[in-house]
């Protein structure tokens, strides 16, 4: 135990080197935020209205845009506050909550990613049994095991947390409650925390990252077995979009965690995680509509309904 004030409150330093830009900032973020709403809502709402949309790939995609959803806003409202009040604090039991709930939907989104690259992986290897095999109450099976073991994992180190008694610094160099600099401040040791943080950092990161690759493996090889450039090109179109989500998420987290420490910086890792926590969930509505005929095909239908029955 160390001797101190218990802390109450924690400061959320944000990005304290950019004077003059913070309206800028406020107004991009902003309308990023809304963005991300508005496109993975619209996704959610497609998928639900069309019923050629109501297989298993899409529903899995509304679960990662109803969590994209729930992730930035767990973020980007305090984030935003950061620009606009010269200290932004929050109570320790709301740190504590927001730090739950992004590494909950942080973990849960891996998980999700993998449930949809074993999808894939029985869609385009496996094209005669998949429907016998996805069914819907598989689907439902997977994608609510994907939350409920991402709540597990993450509630049984919080559990821990909340136990500790805090006296230390109590100011935190980023733009929302992470949990190293929250074990900092803590009064009691922490290596039983830290010790469960690494072991669930291995099992939900490179475990999944390794089912991911094995699957595209396999995907990749049945690809290149099809004898026609169009089928092919069909097969690998599939899952596209998933394969660029994916690498757009563990390439930003692998930048982080496989640098030499040498080289580390904390505010490229700051920059790292605004990719993940603010970028990428807008990225996904938009890289799996583009290219996607369905998607469009619903959106369009969607767009003609409208004139229809508003014409003004």
């Amino acid at each position: 135990m160390r001797n101190g004030t218990a802390v109450k409150e924690f400061i959320l330093l944000g990005f304290p080197g950019i004077q003059g830009l913070q309206i800028l900032l406020f107004i991009v973020i902003f309308f990023i935020y809304i963005l991300t709403l508005a496109g993975n809502g619209l996704i959610i709402t497609i998928v639900w209205a069309e019923p050629r949309l109501q297989t298993p790939m899409y529903f899995f995609l509304c679960n990662l845009s109803f969590l994209e959803i729930w992730y930035t806003t767990t973020v980007i409202p305090k984030l935003l506050e950061t620009f606009v009040v010269a200290r932004t604090v929050i109570c320790t039991p709301c740190c504590l909550l927001q730090a739950f709930f992004h590494f909950f939907l942080g973990t849960t989104e891996f998980l999700i990613l993998t449930t949809m690259s074993f999808d894939r992986y029985l869609a385009i290897c496996k094209p005669l049994r998949y429907p016998t095999i996805m069914t819907s109450k598989l689907c439902l099976q997977l994608a609510l095991s994907s939350w409920v073991l991402g709540f597990t994992i993450v509630f049984c180190q919080m559990v821990l947390l909340i136990q500790l008694p805090f006296c230390g610094n109590n100011v935190i160099n980023h733009f929302y409650c992470d949990v190293g600099p929250i074990l900092k401040a803590a009064c009691a040791d922490t290596s039983i925390l830290e010790l469960l943080g690494l072991l669930a950092t291995i099992l939900v990161i490179p475990g999944s990252l390794l089912f991911t690759v094995i699957s595209y493996i396999y995907i990749l090889a049945t690809i290149l077995r099809i004898p026609s450039a169009t089928g092919r090109q069909k097969a690998f179109s599939t899952c596209a979009s998933h394969l660029t989500v994916v690498s757009l998420l563990y390439g930003a987290v692998l930048f982080m965690y496989l640098r030499p420490t040498a080289h580390s910086s904390f505010k490229m890792n700051k920059v790292v995680s605004v990719l993940n926590t603010i970028l990428t969930p807008l990225l996904n509505p938009f890289i799996y509509t583009i290219r996607n005929k369905e998607v469009k095909g619903a959106l369009r239908k969607a767009m003609a309904w409208l004139k229809t029955h508003h014409p003004e």
